[in-house]
């Protein structure tokens, strides 16, 4: 990639899929999560109360948290999930008596593979990640329940349980097969995000060269199967001309699991105004994320700045880490990182919610696939802390109730019921597979 192509070194996204464009934490060293300031608008006690009473009864959905790469990439557990144990504090965003707190009613685990690492083979990877996120699940039956429909969401939400998705970070998994595309969505996989930063053979990535102006023929097809399936088109890390196509195509409503508004904060993985207009007519939904660089303009004017310097760290030094390391943290010092603010995470929501509509928006942390945290929004259980801050702002219960999860669960009732239309009348491809994929339909 270019350097103009290349994610922020502090930018979202698991560690590993930042290598190529992170030499900094690559080997850097830099420290995970910066110390937690207070918040410069702390929502009041009234304001809290309400927000805690609202989530008490409508399930709060969580478009993304990043916890089985986090469990794969731990220095200590290495995808070991009893050793990662969720029953005590763990060394990242993540664990039960933090998601009880933060009142999550129910959330989308990523179960992402890097797009440029290829290994042994893309869907060995994804195979492994699906069996750490349904071990994790396992393991804590009285806390956490699979999830494979909207009304199993509603169900564990009134049983008191987290309910626990599936979503694919990156259509490279299917290899350019739609059978592998079935077998994933058999395994339990609710939402493909279609890239991740690596434009595929079928389909242009936000962060990569647009080599297609967009979705192929078989990204068409990729698109139309996911309707008949009744799985989630996530929009997240796909270039404008991308989403645009799968507006054209999709029969169902899309969702962009974790994607804030360019207007607010110009970097590619951000939504333009013209697709927010779009998700509103086609019924889709912004899952606003808590990553820094996405939502405030000072972090990502500061990671753009960072980036010549690290560039040019690695043409004076090499593989020579400890030179790197000392240099960038001599820099940091010089030129501290500015926060990320929960009244920026809210102004995101407040966008997409005056371009799109009130009934298009939702959340989508990034929890475990960040680095910087967002200051009053540190770990997944400060998710009250922004309710309280929209309620004061004006809110009302209801818009509230949408935002946490009513808004998924229409988009998910509405892709079950395209699913079950097409079911009825077409039939599954005869091709499941192709080496040229644009001749797979």
């Amino acid at each position: 990639m270019s350097p103009n192509q290349m994610q922020s070194p502090f930018s979202a996204g698991p560690p590993s899929a930042r290598l190529l464009t992170v030499v900094a934490a690559l080997m850097l060293g830099a420290p995970v999560n910066l110390p937690a300031q207070k918040s410069s608008s702390p929502a009041s006690d009234v304001y809290l109360a309400r927000a805690k009473r609202i989530l008490a009864t409508t399930p709060l959905i969580d478009g993304h948290n990043d916890l089985p790469w986090r469990i794969r990439e731990d220095s200590i557990a290495r995808g070991n999930v009893d050793a990662y144990d969720l029953s005590k504090h763990t060394p990242g965003h993540t664990d039960l008596d933090r998601l009880k707190a933060g009142m999550v009613g129910a959330q989308f685990w990523s179960v992402y593979t890097p797009g440029d690492w290829r290994d042994s083979g893309y869907a060995r990877i994804q195979l492994e990640q699906i069996d750490i996120a349904r071990r994790v699940i396992a393991r804590y039956p009285d806390r956490l329940a699979l999830a494979l429909s909207a009304n199993d969401i509603r169900r564990e939400f009134r049983q008191g349980k987290l309910a626990s998705l599936l979503g694919l970070e990156g259509g490279h998994a299917i290899e350019n097969s739609l059978g592998a595309l079935r077998a994933y969505y058999d395994l339990g996989v609710r939402y493909m995000t279609l890239t991740h930063n690596v434009t595929l053979d079928w389909a242009d990535a936000a962060l990569d060269s647009a080599k297609h102006g967009g979705l192929t023929p078989f990204g068409d097809s990729v698109v139309r199967e996911m309707n008949r399936l009744g799985m989630l088109v996530d929009l997240a890390h796909v270039s404008p001309g991308t989403m645009s196509d799968v507006l054209n195509v999709t029969r169902a409503p899309v969702i962009f699991s974790h994607s804030g508004a360019r207007a607010l904060v110009d970097v590619p993985r951000n939504v333009p105004d013209s697709i927010l207009r779009r998700v509103t007519t086609n019924g889709g939904i912004v899952m606003v994320p808590f990553v820094t660089g996405f939502v405030s303009p000072d972090v990502m004017r500061y990671d753009a700045s960072s980036r010549p310097i690290i560039t040019d760290l690695q043409a004076k030094y090499g593989k020579d880490t400890a030179a790197i390391t000392r240099e960038i943290n001599q820099w940091r010092a010089a030129h501290p990182e500015p926060r990320a603010t929960l009244s920026q995470v809210a102004d995101q929501i407040d966008y997409v919610r005056k371009v799109a509509g009130v009934d298009h928006v939702g959340i989508g942390s990034d929890f475990d696939g960040i680095t910087e945290v967002v200051q009053g929004l540190e770990d997944v259980s400060k998710f009250p802390n922004l309710f309280a801050e929209l309620a004061r702002r004006g809110w009302s219960d209801a818009d509230l109730r949408k935002l946490a999860g009513e808004n998924l669960l229409r988009v998910f009732d509405q892709a079950e019921a395209v699913a079950k239309r097409l079911q009825a009348g077409r039939q599954i491809s005869a091709l499941p597979r192709t080496r040229s994929a644009d001749r797979s339909q």
